[in-house]
């Protein structure tokens, strides 16, 4: 039964994050088309092919029309872009627009946004990440109806069989003889072998698809951390960590080539559990295939969870989770000028506030919603004051941006590592975007804005990094999220 019902119905796979972040699929953007300026949010599809969903909310110069366009983010194809698309705009925002595109393999993608306005077509694009990560088991009721309806359905084409060959030659009126029912006996019992044969050859076959569908479903790679005196060892594994497949199934992983992403080629948050009160924005450099190296710096003890930002060649983020307990004697060589690190309140202590007091006598501000709700796109202001509470005026670029934000859930099934444009990887959003329609930073000014949603309720804590002189604070505030 559970063969047959396997065999009639095809299990549905699903995507989950996207952007390589753990557990917050969604991407959100700000772009700049031109004299357009495109607030976007797109939601990868439940399965692959699929339909992405497009928001977009526009500001700037006003549009007359908006169309979008899939294609892979590196590739000859990404040179080759299908026909475009029309977004809907609102009849009740005219700033509003809705579209969907198809995504038809896993993998880095853009979505290519054609702007239309007095100013003539301007074009743009959002890197989006859509690859398949689960499936979804059917329902045991459902198996349970699918199998008693393909029994029926055998046993009833075994008896057509049995009548058609006892009574098909028989005139109207004349009963079967005893030679003809055997004859129909015969044939029900080769029929129900044959249909039993068939679907369990059936199922064998669909064993191995769904194996081989499980090669393709996506997994972080296999990453081990281990500590030498205060010299932390990152590896990255080569093959899909998921033994449970087959050897023919798994896929061989690169993990040699990575390229910068603000410079670094992995941003590595290492956050202490379960109070969550210490927190380190680092850079480990890659000295072999696979190996980031660093020495730390001097961490309160404890056990810290890792989530390391890295981007392949092929414009591919993911990241890359792993654990190590920090002992009590481990060397203290000082912060390096570009790593970062907060020691907050712990998370028993209740939910921080809105204003987070810096070290050397700062103050950095959320100007937080009075109500989040998950899946909702919002733009989060963060400001940093001086001593005497005006805003800062020696500010910096940190690692190239007006600032850099993690968004983690508490439980730690969230991790987003974003920036002032958006939830997308630096390096992917250069892939993207022509490289005369980047920007390059003016003056830095003492607030930055933060585009993201939450992808599920819960309590969640946010870092924020901004930089002023020489420098770097990490601000950290709490959010309940409904």
């Amino acid at each position: 039964m559970k063969r047959l019902s396997l065999f009639l119905l095809i299990l549905t796979c699903c995507v989950l994050p996207a952007h390589a972040h753990v557990g917050s699929k969604d991407v959100f953007q700000t772009v700049h088309a031109g004299p357009y300026t495109l607030n976007v949010t797109i939601r990868p599809p439940n399965v692959i092919p699929g339909i992405a969903t497009v928001e977009v909310r526009t500001s700037g110069a006003p549009l007359t029309g908006l169309h979008i366009t899939p294609l892979p983010l590196t590739g000859e194809a990404s040179k080759h872009p299908p026909a475009s698309d029309t977004m809907k705009q609102s009849p009740d925002d005219p700033a509003f627009y809705t579209g969907g595109v198809w995504i038809m393999a896993s993998g880095a993608w853009q979505v290519r946004f054609e702007a239309d306005g007095p100013s003539g077509r301007e074009t743009s694009s959002v890197p989006v990440l859509a690859v398949p990560i689960s499936t979804l088991k059917m329902q045991p009721a459902m198996g349970f109806g699918l199998a008693l309806l393909g029994l029926f359905l055998i046993v009833s084409m075994a008896g057509a069989v049995a009548a058609a060959i006892r009574e098909a030659r028989l005139r109207p009126g004349i009963p079967a003889t005893p030679v003809s029912r055997r004859r129909g006996l015969y044939a029900m019992a080769a029929a129900l072998a044959i249909m039993f044969a068939a679907v369990y050859l059936g199922a064998k076959w669909w064993n191995v698809e769904a194996a081989s569908y499980a090669g393709n479903i996506y997994t972080p790679p296999a990453t081990s951390a281990t500590l030498t005196g205060d010299q932390l060892d990152l590896k990255v594994g080569t093959w899909d960590p998921d033994t449970k497949l087959p050897a023919r199934f798994r896929r061989h992983r690169g993990n040699d080539d990575y390229i910068p992403d603000h410079g670094k080629l992995i941003h590595l948050y290492a956050i202490r559990e379960p109070e969550m009160d210490a927190a380190f924005h680092l850079h480990p450099t890659l000295v072999a295939p696979g190996d980031f190296r660093m020495n730390l710096p001097a961490m309160p003890p404890g056990h810290y969870r890792f989530y390391g930002d890295v981007v392949h060649a092929n414009g591919f983020p993911e990241t890359l989770t792993a654990s190590v307990d920090i002992p009590t004697n481990l060397p203290t060589p000082p912060l390096a000028v570009d790593d970062a690190q907060a020691t907050p309140a712990p998370l028993s202590a209740g939910l921080l506030g809105p204003s987070y007091k810096l070290p050397d006598g700062y103050t950095m501000v959320w100007d937080a919603p009075a109500n989040i709700t998950a899946s909702t796109a919002y733009s989060f202001h963060f400001r940093l004051l001086d001593p005497d509470g005006h805003p800062a005026t020696d500010m910096q670029p940190y690692l190239g941006m007006a600032g850099h934000a993690a968004f983690v859930k508490t439980d730690g099934s969230v991790f987003a590592h974003t920036h002032p444009d958006g939830s997308a990887a630096m390096a992917d959003v250069m892939l993207a975007t022509p490289m005369n329609a980047m920007t390059t930073p003016g003056r830095i000014a003492p607030a930055v804005d933060f585009p993201y949603g939450f992808p599920t309720p819960g309590r969640y804590r946010i870092f924020i990094q901004m930089k002023h002189a020489s420098t770097v604070e990490t601000g950290v505030f709490d959010a309940q999220v409904q």
